[in-house]
């Protein structure tokens, strides 16, 4: 609910830092919670696409070329006219398994150590894009490696079907 609230404007409307409306290519970009903003060294940005229906990487297919290039492009562009970060500067990752099945893209600096931002969990986007733009059901095929803590419940469910 908390994505929604962002996408419809009903929270977190100051905090935005980038818009484009476009319904199918469009997408929100705001701050992480985690990031208090006071500093570069961590910067981390959250892009919410308006689409709701792309749940996770495994949704994505070379029909959703043209969102992922604009969020892409214009994230990169709205960091570095607010903030003054390069994309050089940045690593831009989406997670798989996400925390919340919303498509959402991570900007982070690239020295800083996000939680996720590990290659076990983060795919590059720019990578993502490649590999779309090379087989479009690449992400539907493409056997994906994840980690997963004990206490997990998906853990728990690849225990119960003896998968692990």
């Amino acid at each position: 609910q908390w994505v929604y609230n962002i996408l419809e404007k009903k929270a977190e409307a100051d905090r935005i830092i980038h818009e484009n409306p476009d319904p199918s290519n469009g997408f929100v970009l705001v701050p992480d919670l985690k990031w208090n903003q006071n500093q570069l060294d961590d910067l981390y940005l959250i892009a919410l696409v308006h689409r709701r229906e792309i749940k996770s990487l495994r949704d994505l297919t070379a029909e959703h070329l043209p969102l992922l290039r604009n969020v892409l492009q214009e994230g990169k562009e709205a960091i570095v006219k607010r903030f003054g970060v390069l994309g050089s500067q940045l690593r831009i990752y989406l997670h798989y398994q996400p925390s919340y099945h919303h498509l959402h893209v991570h900007f982070t600096a690239l020295g800083y150590d996000a939680p996720g931002s590990s290659v076990e969990r983060a795919h590059l986007l720019a990578d993502v894009i490649d590999n779309l733009a090379m087989d479009s059901t690449y992400y539907q095929k493409r056997a994906l490696t994840f980690p997963l803590r004990a206490d997990e419940p998906l853990f728990k469910k690849f225990q119960e079907a003896g998968k692990v």
